[in-house]
């Protein structure tokens, strides 16, 4: 078993549209390597920057994220391949297993699955950002006590016949 840090620089499309880690941003890698029968077990964390939007009113916002990862990398000449069976009853072979190349482990796809499953689907500014208004557009945060008198529409024909009713006077109709 041996622990290993190293600081890399992150490769390209490490996210999403709305929030990922920059390009060539310092990632962190805490790593375990553990030597098995098979190959080398990798435990690890990545520790990143990232840079997005809120999606709520589209501000900037910058996070660290920790993602954490583990992978087997299979020796080479070792037949680490299991058999397993598939729904027609066929032997099928479990191909997903990365390989040592040359005593090195490429774990860059390791790590973007790490990091991009990591990352929120909606990315707010903060956890109880409240967005904006629905009618006006207005950033809640700034004005937290904003609201709109809002009248029922099934209420207006009322609205209106109270108040002309109270400009006209008694109905002449209306027996006293």
């Amino acid at each position: 078993m041996k622990k290993v840090s190293r600081e890399v620089p992150a490769p390209g499309d490490m996210g999403t549209e709305v929030i990922a880690v920059p390009m060539d941003a310092p990632v962190r890698l805490d790593l375990r390597l553990e030597s098995v029968m098979e190959g080398v077990l990798v435990t690890g964390t990545a520790h990143a920057p990232v840079e997005g939007e809120c999606v709520r009113w589209l501000d900037p916002l910058r996070r660290e994220l920790d993602a954490d990862f583990q992978e087997m990398f299979s020796y080479p000449d070792a037949d680490t391949r299991t058999a397993r069976r598939d729904e027609d009853g066929d032997d099928a072979e479990d191909e997903d297993t990365p390989c040592l190349e040359d005593d090195l482990l490429d774990l860059e796809g390791v790590l973007r699955d790490a990091v991009v499953l990591a990352l929120p689907m909606q990315p707010v500014c903060r956890d109880d950002c409240p967005g904006l208004c629905p009618q006006c557009g207005a950033r809640l945060a700034d004005d937290p006590d904003h609201h709109h008198e809002v009248a029922d529409i099934r209420w207006a024909a009322l609205q209106d016949f109270q108040a002309g009713g109270a400009d006209a006077g008694p109905d002449e109709n209306q027996e006293t």
